[in-house]
Order: structure tokens, then C-alpha cells, then sequence
């Protein structure tokens, strides 16, 4: 499973490193780095949504803040894990 974070220009103004280094933790966390990875990408294409963007492999864009990152990946990355 991959986690694509937004680090174009406005997603990057709203916290993308930040997204990324929490969901990298999370990761390590729960011992998935065999089975997640996160990578950067440019422009999800939802630039007008606040939060930061992010996509799990090809599925719906969908936005992040620093306050919802935990629940997104424990009802996206979690859930589809099991």
C-alpha cells in the first residue's frame, strides 16, 4: 500500500512534511514498513480543499490536517489491512 502526500505548493503550505512525518510514524509505530510506504507526489488535483491531499494507491483524493492524519490512517490504512 502506498500513501501519496501532496507536496505541491499549497498542500506544502498547509503541513504536507508534517502529514508525512506523522504518517511515518505511524507507520513505525505499528511495525508496517513491510506493508506501507509514503511517498511525495505533486499535485492531487484538490488544491482548493484545506488540509493537506493524500491517496492510498489509486483510490479518491482525499484531504489531512495535522488533526485528522491519525483518524484517516486508522479508518484508511488500518481497516484495509485487516
Amino acid at each position: 500500500m502506498v500513501i501519496s502526500v501532496c507536496v505541491g505548493s499549497s498542500c506544502h503550505l498547509a503541513g504536507s512534511y508534517n502529514a508525512i512525518a506523522s504518517f511515518q510514524q505511524m507507520i513505525e509505530e505499528r511495525n508496517l514498513h513491510d506493508m506501507v510506504q509514503v511517498k511525495a507526489a505533486f499535485c492531487l488535483g484538490q488544491c482548493k480543499k484545506a488540509g493537506v491531499c493524500v491517496k492510498i494507491d489509486s483510490g479518491e483524493t482525499q484531504c489531512v490536517t495535522s488533526g485528522t492524519a491519525k483518524s484517516f490512517f486508522d479508518s484508511n490504512v488500518i481497516a484495509s489491512l485487516k
